[in-house]
C-alpha cells in the first residue's frame, strides 16, 4: 500500500520513500531526505551528475576542522559521486532537454538509494538512466555506485566518467590541502589534507562495464582525478557501470592512500559487495525494527527516523559521537548536544547496546576537554561543552550574526550557562548500565565521567545563607527563551539526582573494585569532606516545588512574568522569539521547549521525585498551552507526545508524535535543508516504545503498558534488557504484557532426547576451515618484539578462541599500558594480521571443508559462520566459499566474546533456527564452552585435552562426512535415553 506525503509526488511504502517528479525548490531539502551512509560517513542526496541547485556533502566520524578564528566544524569531505553523461555532444544534465519520467527511491530495508530517469536531450536522443547507490554496511570504508544506460530511440555515442572531486566547500570554506594523485591498476586515487587539524584522507576509485566494449582513459587534473570511457551504444542495449570507491583517513591508517587503493584492488564483484551490505542490514533491522499495522506514513516514518540513527551510529570507533545533524547537512557544524544522550541513546542501550557503548566512551575520551572548561570557569572537576567535537573543549559560537543585514550580532549564551549537559551525560550512563549490567565499562569508563562531573556540581553549587540552601544561579534550562535564570527545576533536581548516584557509584566502587575506588580517590581528590558536601546538597538543593498543588515553578520568579496566549499569534510559520524578539520572550511565560515537563519525563521512568501522576497533570496543564511546540525546538513534540500519551490524551498524543517523524520527511519546520533532526528521531523511538508501548523497565524485566492511536492494529518490537531479548507484540486492548523473554541455556547434555532435528552448522574459522593461526601468531609475535614482551608459539596457543582484547591483555600480562595504548596495540595487531592474510586462496582451505560444506548444501542444511574475527568475512572470500556460506556472526556481530554463547546464538539467529537445531564445529576451548552455553551440538576438532566437553571430537574434517556425523549425533541421543 502506498500513501501520499504532504508533498506531492512524495509517497510511501513500508519501507520506502519514492519521489516521482523533481521540484527544484525543494532539492536541498530531499539532498537531506535520500542521505544515505553507513556509521563511518554519511552522503547526501545530491546528483551523480551534478545540478545547479545542489548542495552535495560526505561526511566523515571524527574529521573537523577549522575555520580560523570563527569555529570549528566536521569538514565536507571529497565527494566520490562525480559521474557525467555525455550523449552525443549533449552532457546529461535535469535543467536542460527534457524530463520524459523521474524516480528517486530510498530503500530503507536495504539501504539502497535508486534513481531512474528517461531524459531526451537537446538533439533529441532519448535514454533511460538508472543509479543505484549505497555506503557498505558490511565494509564502512566502500562506497559503491552502478549506472545503467539504456538507448531508447537511437544509436550513437556515449561518454562516461567517473571522477572524485577534491575541492568540496563548507558553504564557501575548503578545509582541504591537495597532497597528491595518480592511478594504479585499479584505478585512481586523491590524497588531500585538511588545514588546521592536519588528518590525511585517501580515497581511491575504479569502474568496470559491462554490455559493451570500452576502454579506460585517466585524466588527472589537479584535485579532480578521472576515469573515461566511450563506446557506441543500439536501441535497447543497456551498459552498465559500476563505479567502487574506497576511503580512508590518518585518524585509523598511517598511509591512507595505500589503505585505499589496496581495498580497491581486492574489492569482488557489485553483487557480493551488495550481498553483505543486505546482509547486513538485515541483521541490524532484526534487532531494530518496529511494525506498526494500520498506519503506513506512521510505519514508514518511524523507520525513517531509526534508519536515519542507524546509519549515523559509529560501529567501529568510540571516539566519536552522533552530531545533532547527523551527518547528512551542514547545520550544527557537526558539533555533539545533549541530544544524544538524552535523546538518541535509549534506542540503542535497548536494541543496540555495543553502540551505546561506543557513543557513551566518547565522553570519556573527551573528559580533559570538559576538565579545561572547568578550569576555564573557575571550576573544579568536569564541566562538559554545550557543544563539543573532537577533543571535547567548548566549541559553541560566542556569537551569531543577525537575520537583519543592519542589525547586531547576537550573543550565544549556551556556552557559559546551559551547564545540564554534564548532568545529561552521567544520566545517560546511568542507564545504560541499568539496562546492561556492563560493570567492566561502568568501572573503567563511566565512574570516573559520574564522579568528576560531579566533583564540577560540588563547585559550581552556591549555598544562600539567608535560606539555608544551596541554589544555582545564571544558568539557562533546557527552555532556551530564558538566557538567564535563577534554579531553574529541571537543572537543580538533575544535579540533585547526579549526586546521588555518584555516592552510589562510589560505594560500588569501594565495594566490588577497591583498586579503582582508591585510583579514582587520589586522580579526582575525592576527599571524606567532598562526598559530605555531595550528601548536605543533595539534602538541601532548593527545587521550587508545590506539593499541594503539585506545580513546580520552572525557575526562580517565572510565575511572575508576563502570561501568554499562543492562540493569539495564530497563524503562523516561525517561532514566538523571531516574533517578539529575544528580549521581549524572556519577559513572558512562553518556552521554546518543555522544560519542567522534560525533568518529569527523565525521572518518569524510575518514578522517582517528583514524578507522579498529579505532578505530571498539574504541570501538563499548566507548561503545555505554553510552549511553543511548533516552530520552537524539534526536540519539544516527541517528549509531548509520550507525556500525553500517559495522561490518555491519545489524539493529541499522536499529532506530536506525527509533527516529529515527518519532521524531515516533510520538511515540517522549513529548515531540513541543514540535515536530519538526530534528537528528534530518537524521540519517535521512546514515542513509540516508552508512549505507545507503555514500556517500565521493571527490578527484572520490561513491561508494555499499552495505549495504542486510533487506526492502530499491532505494535511489534523487542528490547535488549540486561543480556535477555524481550519481544513485544500489541494489539488494541492489551492491558499488560509482559515480553516474551528469550535468555541464554547452559546445557551439557544433548540438546534434546528425540531424534536430533538438525538444520544447520556454524563453522568456527580459524581452525576449522582454514588455519590463519599462524597469521595471528606472527602478528602478535611482531607486537610483543616491538613491545619487548615475552611471547611464544607456546603462549600463542592459549589464545586460541580469545577475542583480540583479551589475547593482549595477557600478553602484556602486568606490564601498564592505557586504553589507548591498548587500543593502538590492537589495531597494529589488526593492521599486521590483515597485510599478512591477503594472499590468502582456495588452497588454504583445510582438508575436508568443502566436501562436508557441499554435502550439507545438498542435504538442505543452512550454514553460518562463527567466528570471533573482524575480518572474517575478507578471509571467506578469499577462501572461494563465501556462495557456501548462508549467514555470518563475526566480530562486530554481538559485544561479548567467546565463552559466551552470544555469537552462536546470533548465527542461529540468523539462519532462523533454534538453538537445539544448530550444530558448532570449533577447536578451541571457549568455543566449545560457548556452544554448550547455548543449548547447541557441539563437534570439537583438536585434542581432548583441549575439545573433549564437545559432544564429538575429532582430529580435523578430513574424511568427515554429513551422513556419518548424523549417526553419531543419533547415536548420543540414544546412549542418553539408556
Amino acid at each position: 500500500m502506498d500513501t501520499t506525503g504532504r508533498y506531492q509526488h512524495l509517497t510511501y511504502t513500508d519501507w520506502t520513500v519514492r519521489e516521482t517528479q523533481l521540484k527544484p525548490e525543494q532539492f536541498r531539502y530531499r539532498e537531506t531526505v535520500f542521505t544515505i551512509g553507513n556509521g563511518y560517513l554519511g552522503t547526501r542526496g545530491s546528483f551523480e551528475e551534478g545540478y545547479s541547485h545542489a548542495l552535495p556533502a560526505t561526511f566523515i566520524h571524527g574529521v573537523y576542522d577549522e575555520v580560523p578564528i570563527v569555529y570549528t566544524e566536521l569538514a565536507n569531505c571529497p565527494d566520490w559521486l562525480p559521474f557525467t553523461i555525455t550523449i552525443d555532444g549533449d552532457r546529461f544534465r535535469l535543467e536542460k532537454g527534457e524530463i520524459l519520467s523521474y524516480e528517486r527511491i530510498l530503500d530503507l530495508r536495504r539501504g539502497i538509494l535508486n534513481r531512474s530517469v528517461r531524459w531526451r536531450s537537446p538533439n533529441g536522443k532519448t535514454i533511460d538512466i538508472h543509479f543505484e547507490r549505497f555506503a557498505s554496511l558490511a565494509d564502512e570504508h566502500i562506497l559503491v555506485l552502478r549506472c545503467q544506460l539504456t538507448p531508447v530511440d537511437f544509436a550513437g555515442a556515449i561518454e562516461v566518467q567517473a571522477s572524485i572531486n577534491g575541492y568540496p566547500e563548507n558553504q564557501g570554506f575548503n578545509h582541504w590541502e591537495w597532497l597528491d594523485q595518480g592511478k594504479t591498476e585499479a584505478g585512481i586515487w586523491l590524497n588531500l589534507r585538511t588545514r588546521s587539524s592536519r588528518i590525511q584522507l585517501g580515497m581511491a576509485t575504479g569502474i568496470k562495464i559491462f554490455g559493451v566494449d570500452a576502454s579506460l582513459q585517466v585524466t588527472n587534473p589537479p584535485g579532480y582525478p578521472t576515469l573515461s570511457a566511450s563506446f557506441l551504444a543500439s536501441p535497447g542495449q543497456t551498459v552498465t557501470v559500476d563505479k567502487f570507491v574506497t576511503v580512508f583517513t590518518s585518524q585509523h591508517q598511517e598511509n591512507p592512500v595505500t589503505a585505499a587503493c589496496e581495498k580497491l584492488a581486492q574489492l569482488p564483484e557489485y553483487s557480493l559487495l551488495l550481498t553483505a551490505h543486505i546482509q547486513a542490514w538485515e541483521e541490524v533491522w532484526q534487532k531494530s525494527d518496529i511494525v506498526i499495522e494500520g498506519d503506513v506514513t506512521a510505519q514508514l516514518a518511524v523507520r525513517y527516523n531509526l534508519f536515519q540513527l542507524l546509519i549515523a551510529a559509529p560501529r567501529n570507533n568510540d571516539k566519536v559521537s552522533i552530531p545533532a545533524k547527523t551527518l547528512s547537512g551542514f547545520g550544527y557544524r557537526g558539533h555533539i548536544f545533549w541530544d544524544t544522550e538524552i535523546f538518541i541513546l535509549p534506542f540503542f542501550i535497548y536494541t543496540q547496546p555495543e553502540l551505546a557503548r561506543n557513543l557513551l566512551s566518547y565522553r570519556y575520551h573527551t573528559l580533559p576537554g570538559a576538565r579545561r572548561k572547568a578550569v576555564h570557569y573557575g571550576y573544579k572537576g568536569a564541566m562538559y561543552a554545550w557543544e563539543s567535537a573532537d577533543s571535547g573543549d567548548e566549541v559553541t559560537p560566542r556569537w551569531l550574526p543577525p537575520n537583519d543585514p543592519y542589525g547586531e550580532d547576537i550573543r550565544i549564551w549556551c556556552r557559559d550557562r546551559e551547564i545540564h549537559i554534564s548532568a545529561d551525560v552521567a544520566y545517560a550512563i546511568w542507564y545504560y548500565w541499568q539496562a546492561t549490567n556492563d560493570d567492566e565499562w561502568m568501572r573503567d569508563y563511566g565512574a570516573e565521567i559520574i564522579l568528576d562531573t560531579a566533583v564540577f556540581w560540588g563547585s559550581r553549587v552556591e549555598y544562600n545563607t539567608k535560606h539555608e540552601r544551596y541554589e544555582i544561579r545564571d544558568v539557562i534550562g533546557a527552555d532556551e527563551y530564558h538566557e538567564f535564570v535563577h534554579n531553574n527545576a529541571f537543572t537543580n533536581r538533575l544535579v540533585q539526582w547526579h549526586l546521588e548516584k555518584a555516592l552510589y557509584i562510589y560505594d560500588w566502587l569501594h565495594k566490588n573494585f577497591p583498586n579503582k575506588a582508591t585510583e579514582l580517590e587520589d586522580k579526582l581528590q575525592l576527599s571524606a569532606g567532598r562526598r559530605s558536601r555531595w550528601s548536605d546538597i543533595i539534602t538541601n538543593i532548593w527545587i521550587p516545588y508545590d506539593e499541594s498543588t503539585g506545580l513546580i515553578e520552572q525557575f526562580e520568579g517565572f510565575f511572575q512574568l508576563q502570561d501568554i496566549n499562543l492562540e493569539d499569534y495564530e497563524p503562523r510559520t516561525k517561532s514566538i522569539q523571531a516574533i517578539l524578539g529575544i528580549e521581549e520572550g524572556n519577559k513572558r511565560q512562553v518556552l521554546k521547549q518543555p522544560d519542567v515537563l522534560m525533568l518529569l519525563y527523565l525521572m518518569r521512568q524510575s518514578q522517582e521525585s517528583p514524578y507522579n501522576p498529579h505532578t505530571l497533570q498539574a504541570n501538563w496543564d499548566y507548561y503545555a498551552p505554553r510552549t511553543d511546540i511548533s516552530y520552537g525546538s524539534s526536540l519539544g513534540p516527541a517528549i509531548h507526545a509520550i507525556l500525553a500519551s500517559d495522561l490518555g490524551k491519545t489524539a493529541e498524543a499522536y499529532e506530536r508524535f506525527m509533527q516529529a517523524a515527518l519532521v524531515d520527511l516533510e520538511d515540517v519546520r522549513g529548515n531540513a535543508h541543514e540535515g536530519i533532526h538526530g534528537a528528534s528521531a530518537g524521540g519517535i523511538w521512546q514515542a513509540v516504545v516508552l508512549g505507545f508501548g507503555g514500556i517500565q523497565m521493571g527490578n527484572s524485566e520490561p513491561i508494555a503498558h499499552p495505549h495504542l492511536p486510533p487506526g492502530w492494529t499491532r505494535l511489534k518490537f523487542k528490547l535488549m534488557w540486561r543480556g535477555k531479548w524481550h519481544e513485544f507484540d500489541l494489539r488494541t486492548g492489551d492491558k499488560e504484557i509482559r515480553g516474551q523473554g528469550k535468555w541464554i541455556t547452559t546445557n551439557k547434555q544433548p540438546p534434546t532426547t528425540m531424534s536430533p532435528d538438525i538444520r544447520g552448522f556454524i563453522f568456527d574459522l580459524d581452525g576449522v576451515l582454514t588455519d590463519t593461526a599462524e597469521y595471528h601468531y606472527l602478528a602478535w609475535q611482531k607486537l610483543a618484539d616491538e613491545e619487548g614482551l615475552p611471547f611464544s608459539r607456546e603462549a600463542n596457543e592459549a589464545l586460541r578462541g580469545v577475542s583480540r582484547r583479551e589475547s593482549l591483555l595477557r600478553i602484556v600480562g602486568d606490564r601498564k599500558y592505557s586504553e589507548a595504548q591498548l587500543q593502538e596495540m590492537m589495531d597494529r595487531k589488526n593492521r599486521y594480521y590483515v597485510e599478512s592474510i591477503q594472499n590468502i586462496s582456495p588452497q588454504d582451505l583445510l582438508p575436508g571443508v568443502v566436501t562436508l560444506l557441499d554435502e550439507l548444501k545438498q542435504a538442505g542444511i543452512k550454514i553460518a559462520l562463527g567466528s570471533a574475527s573482524k575480518n572474517a568475512r575478507t578471509v571467506i572470500e578469499k577462501l572461494g566459499i563465501a556462495n557456501r556460506i548462508d549467514a555470518i556472526a563475526d566480530g562486530y556481530s554481538v559485544q561479548r566474546p567467546k565463552p559466551a554463547p552470544d555469537l552462536f546464538l546470533y548465527a542461529a539467529k540468523q539462519l532462523g533456527l533454534e538453538p537445539a537445531q544448530s550444530v558448532v564445529v570449533e577447536d578451541a576451548e571457549a568455543g566449545i564452552e560457548a556452544a554448550l552455553a547455548g543449548g547447541m551440538w557441539a563437534i570439537g576438532l583438536g585434542p581432548a585435552s583441549r575439545v573433549g566437553a564437545a559432544h564429538i571430537v575429532l582430529p580435523s574434517l578430513a574424511g568427515v562426512h554429513w551422513s556419518d556425523l548424523h549417526a553419531k549425533l543419533n547415536e548420543l541421543v540414544i546412549g542418553n535415553r539408556g
